[in-house]
């Protein structure tokens, strides 16, 4: 496996890029074949944060850059797992090669602002996993894993969205997506780099890595009790980022803004030629979709010249009021959109003005949860294997209890002209609550 030229690059001082902080990351002719296609060259113009750079500035840093680092850590993860005898014997070098070019191409299908977007779940609207089958069999990339990796486009699909049955292809999407995964290792990084936070650098990635092993049935990712330590700052990092970053309550105010205006857009609105773009042309492509309408005084509050994100105006988390929480918590978009519109009315009649419907937004966490961190740790001298989560108190709190309910909160948000009135409301939980009995269950 060793002499798969990748991997060899990995110690050779030549063919290199440079990434932040300091990384150098070693290209082969093939793989730089890959990355100068259109297709992987696209990822320069979408931000891997997207909305976040709204809140914290820095975080413009792109799925072009996040891509090379993936590639890497896919590089390091081959290297440290070569010396592993159960993942040698059921990994072929040619099955390492598909993991590499799937590591390196699996943003391939994002569009700009793809997660959140994708939350709203508009039957228009197809998976970024489809789009990326798309960019995969466009000419350029196509010809490039035909005649540089002996690869059809559909291996690499299947790689990154596929249900696998062969063993091997089971531990390759293990090491793509998983608890401790290529993508995870990097963004965490990268992310808490360009944020200007130290959350997501907190654990250290050398000592993971060298403690990769693979589980007892062979099917998947393990850590030797080398990495216990390790793997539970990531776990806390991964908290801390979701809780500071991701779920930062200016950033969703901005992302329920973005949410809203997309539905308000319709049908009508060509979804699949606007995704294919970048970032810039794909946000004026929508202000010029939205013309004077409230999709407009959305959009305008994000990208136009001057920054107007809503005001937080109610929060409610699962601790500090459950009821309330469980009220929203995973119920389809659709339905927070006529729970949100119920509630204006209810808060126009208390005010005494009138409340277009598009200036409450209400937020709260999607249908489809976080991956929970669920990994085994092989203790060499008793020759077993036991559940980090019960071995571990802080991977127990933090990972085994349902990771969303404790960084993700249900929140009104509503136009700046409205925020004090309601914030002064002492009744507030009460029209809440009013909002969603008027709103038939889905």
């Amino acid at each position: 496996m060793r002499h798969i030229p990748e991997l060899a690059a990995l110690r050779s001082s030549r063919g290199l890029v440079r990434i932040p902080p300091e990384i150098d990351v070693p290209l082969t002719s093939r793989v730089r074949r890959l990355i100068d296609t259109p297709q992987f060259r696209r990822l320069a113009g979408i931000s891997q944060l997207g909305l976040v750079s709204l809140v914290y500035p820095a975080a413009n840093h792109t799925r072009f850059e996040h891509s090379l680092g993936v590639y890497r850590m896919a590089l390091l993860f081959l290297d440290r797992l070569a010396d592993d005898q159960c993942f040698a014997a059921a990994v072929t070098p040619r099955d390492a090669e598909r993991f590499l070019v799937a590591a390196l191409l699996h943003d391939i299908g994002h569009w700009p602002f793809c997660h959140p977007l994708e939350d709203v779940s508009l039957a228009a609207l197809s998976s970024h996993e489809k789009f990326a089958a798309h960019f995969l069999h466009e000419s350029e990339l196509a010809n490039a894993l035909r005649e540089d990796w002996d690869l059809e486009p559909n291996e690499i699909v299947s790689l990154l969205a596929g249900k696998p049955d062969a063993p091997a292809d089971k531990i390759l999407q293990s090491l793509l997506s998983g608890p401790i995964d290529v993508d995870k290792m990097d963004y965490l990084m990268r992310d808490s780099l360009h944020a200007g936070v130290p959350y997501g650098r907190n654990f250290d990635q050398a000592r993971l890595i060298q403690s990769l092993c693979l589980n007892a049935v062979g099917n998947g990712l393990a850590i030797t009790d080398k990495g216990k330590t390790a793997a539970e700052m990531m776990v806390f990092a991964r908290y801390v980022m979701f809780s500071e970053v991701y779920w930062h309550h200016a950033v969703r105010s901005a992302t329920a803004m973005l949410q809203r205006a997309f539905v308000l857009l319709g049908e009508s609105f060509d979804h699949e030629a606007t995704f294919a773009l970048t970032e810039q042309p794909m946000i004026e492509q929508m202000r010029i979709a939205a013309s004077s309408g409230p999709a407009h005084e959305l959009l305008d509050g994000l990208f136009g010249p001057a920054r107007r994100l809503y005001k937080r105006v109610g929060q409610y988390s699962l601790f500090q009021e459950p009821q309330l929480y469980k009220l929203l918590a995973r119920r389809p978009f659709p339905w927070l959109v006529e729970c949100a519109e119920n509630f204006t009315r209810v808060a126009s009649q208390t005010l005494g003005q009138p409340i277009a419907p598009h200036e409450i937004l209400f937020d709260a966490p999607p249908v489809k949860l976080e991956v929970q961190f669920r990994i085994d740790v092989y203790f060499a001298e008793e020759g077993c294997y036991r559940p980090l989560g019960e071995i571990s108190p802080v991977v127990k709190t933090l990972a085994k209890q349902q990771f969303d309910d404790y960084v993700k909160r249900v929140r009104i948000f509503a136009h700046p002209r409205l925020a004090h009135d309601l914030s002064e409301l002492e009744n507030l939980p009460e029209l809440f609550s009013a909002a969603v009995e008027l709103t038939p269950d889905e």
